[in-house]
Formats: structure tokens, sequence, C-alpha cells
């Protein structure tokens, strides 16, 4: 009987030291946990919201647009096959982007007076300002002024003119017409009601419509500029070339 006894202790020892063994290893069998991992955010992500950055040292735009048939019409235009091609159609495009002050305005602010803008930077403004020539003069002459990047400057540019609503009647150009200044910048402030007459200002070529200036804030609202304004052409009869 105390044979047997001891068999029954030495058997729940050994049980006992399996167990044990056992609680302190994983099961082999046991189904594997899943892996934890952090995902990631997707790959493709929201266009940026961040501010752009705003100009310094001047105290505000003046936005210039040019009537291109009447540029290509010029002596200067006509070897201009970038934008005055048989295949170009272009109407209002940018001329420039230009800082002003109160009673003047600064230019080729840079150190580098034959700094170049890239043809990777500069051929995506192409469909608002056609011309790599034209692109970086703006920039020597009025972008260096502005306290932004060259990426910065056309940005800022493409976005001044995105805030402009053109006047379908005449930015179509699908006839030649024959307006007085005074009723082009009217046309353009029915067309943005926040522009007002003393915000715009219309250039003549002679007899021809070459330009409308618009004045804009650094953040690119519209604003009085009577100093612009006052040099402005007050053709009582401003012919509109149309778009060939």
């Amino acid at each position: 009987m105390k044979q047997y006894a001891g068999f029954i202790a030495l058997a729940a020892l050994s049980l006992a030291a399996a167990g044990w063994m056992t609680f302190g290893q994983p099961l082999q069998n046991a189904p594997a946990q899943p892996e934890t991992t952090q995902t990631d955010s997707p790959t493709t992500t929201p266009p940026s919201t961040a501010p752009r950055r705003l100009g310094s040292g001047f105290d505000f735009y003046v936005l210039s647009l040019s009537w291109s048939p009447a540029f290509c019409a010029s002596d200067a235009g006509r070897n201009s096959r970038q934008q005055c091609g048989t295949d170009r159609k272009y109407g209002f495009v940018v001329h420039g982007l230009w800082p002003q002050n109160d009673n003047d305005y600064p230019e080729f602010c840079g150190k580098d007076r034959n700094e170049r803008v890239p043809d990777a930077l500069g051929r995506g403004m192409f469909d608002i300002m056609p011309s790599m020539g034209l692109i970086g003069h703006q920039w020597r002459k009025h972008g260096t002024c502005s306290g932004l990047s060259q990426a910065e400057y056309l940005e800022t540019i493409r976005a001044a003119y995105q805030r402009v609503t053109l006047p379908k009647d005449i930015a179509s150009g699908s006839a030649p017409r024959t307006l007085s200044a005074d009723a082009i910048e009217s046309a353009f402030v029915s067309a943005n009601p926040a522009l007002t007459k003393q915000g715009v200002a219309i250039s003549c070529d002679g007899p021809k419509l070459e330009e409308v200036r618009l004045c804009m804030n650094k953040d690119l609202s519209f604003r009085t500029c009577p100093q612009v304004d006052r040099r402005g052409c007050r053709s009582t009869a401003a012919d509109i070339i149309p778009i060939r």
C-alpha cells in the first residue's frame, strides 16, 4: 500500500512539472495570433490646403492682361512663334504681375540679371503666359521684387489670373469690335462685382485695345489704385482685334 501511495505521489509530481513547462512556453499547436502592425496613412493624400505665401516688400500688385491678337499684330509680336504662330488662338494672356508701391514700383531686385526660369517650371504656365522669354523677363524684372521664389511667384500669377472673371463678350474675340475704354472697364466690373472702376485701367496701342490692368492686394483681393487708373487709356473707340 505504501508502495502504491508512493507511485501516485510520483505521478502527481510528474504531471505538475509538465504543467509548469507547458505554462512557460507557447503551445505548438495553438493558432497563431495575428500580428498587430501600425497602418500607414493612404498613399494618396488630399491636395495641400496650406495657404499660399504672400509677397513682401511692396504695397500691392498690378495684374496686366494682354490682348494677344493686338500683341501678335504688332512688330514685336510678329516674331513670337510661341504666342503668335498660326495654331495659337490666345485671347487674354498674362503679361505680368507687377509689385507696386503707392508712388513708384520696384524692378530688377535680384542679383543676377541673367537668371533663368527652368523650362520645366515655365512651360507649366503656357496656357496663360505663352512664352519662356516673357516668363523669364517678368521674373527678373518684377518677380525678384515680390519676396517670393520662382515657383511661388508663378503660382501667385496663376492664382491672380484665376481670380478674374473675363467678360465673355470681349474675351471670346469672335468678331472685330470697337468699344470705349470706359465700356471695357464697365464690362470687367460687371463680371467681377468686387472690382471698381478705380481699380482697373485700360492700355491702348494707338486705336487698339492692348491690355487691361487690375489692381490687387497681396492676398489677391481687388483694390483701388488711382495712380494706375490715371494713366489708363481714355479712348472713346478702342478696336478689339478678333482671335484668328
